[in-house]
């Protein structure tokens, strides 16, 4: 299947940005102890570079590419890293380059067939391809309830048809890949109700619908999750599972 580049977080890539859970170090442990050299990675749909900037404690250099233009220029600048606006299907890297591929959160959005051609030809003989995706966030039963009924019901409607690939965990996704490793971690986050109504809000359904239909549906929501919160003031405990899955590069 061939898709067009499909952009849904450029608008605001600021505000994407400020509310991106972090990535666990170990993630970034277990990418750097899979990598046979760690001269080179190529990090893959970058977004705001949180992926990039991880990897620079393990990496010599790292290429961060996205499709956005503006999700590039609202990116941390490290001096490890590059940062080039590129699709993930068709690149100018020499082939055999990398010695690690991250896509996170992101493999979802990818024409996928042409994407792993490209990252088994510019992958080293003994590179890693790693991607991953975390699913709903977690707090507690009965707030947890609220955001999963505004999640399913208020912006069923709003949500790319890709999405479903995210709540399934990537397991509807074909790998053509022989040796394949899983790995489950937690992304972690002590936040206040108002942050977590700011990450909430940079979802692209929730911007969709306020574009569409105005605010009323998000402040409803927002008093509904106030109600169970407790005090506003209080921070919380926010758990996202993460699925990753890594792969050696096919030989022919």
């Amino acid at each position: 299947m061939n898709m067009a580049f499909k952009d849904f977080f450029s608008e605001k890539s600021s505000e994407y940005k400020k509310y991106r859970p972090d990535y666990p170090e170990e993630l970034f442990e277990l990418l750097a102890s899979l990598s046979g050299d760690r001269q080179l990675a190529w990090d893959c749909a970058t977004g705001s570079g949180q992926c990039a900037q991880g990897l620079t404690t393990y990496f010599t250099h790292i290429i961060a590419t996205d499709g956005s233009a503006n999700q590039i220029a609202n990116a941390e600048p490290h001096h490890a890293i590059e940062y080039r606006v590129l699709p993930a299907e068709h690149t100018d890297f020499p082939s055999e380059s990398f010695d690690l591929i991250t896509v996170g959160q992101a493999l979802h959005w990818f024409d996928t067939e042409p994407f792993f051609k490209e990252a088994n030809r510019v992958l080293k003989k003994d590179g890693i391809l790693a991607v991953w995706t975390y699913n709903l966030l977690e707090i507690s039963a009965e707030i947890d309830q609220v955001i999963r009924d505004f999640y399913t019901n208020e912006l069923a409607l709003y949500w790319p048809p890709e999405r479903i690939h995210v709540e399934d965990n990537y397991s509807n996704i074909h790998f053509p890949y022989r040796n394949q490793e899983t790995y489950l971690f937690e992304m972690e986050k002590s936040w206040s109700l108002q942050q977590l109504l700011g990450y909430i809000c940079s979802w692209s359904a929730v911007k969709i619908n306020v574009a569409r239909n105005g605010d009323s549906a998000i402040r409803t929501f927002s008093d509904k999750l106030a109600s169970v919160w407790g005090n506003k003031a209080c921070k919380r405990r926010i758990v996202w599972p993460l699925t990753l899955y890594a792969f050696n590069r096919e030989q022919g």
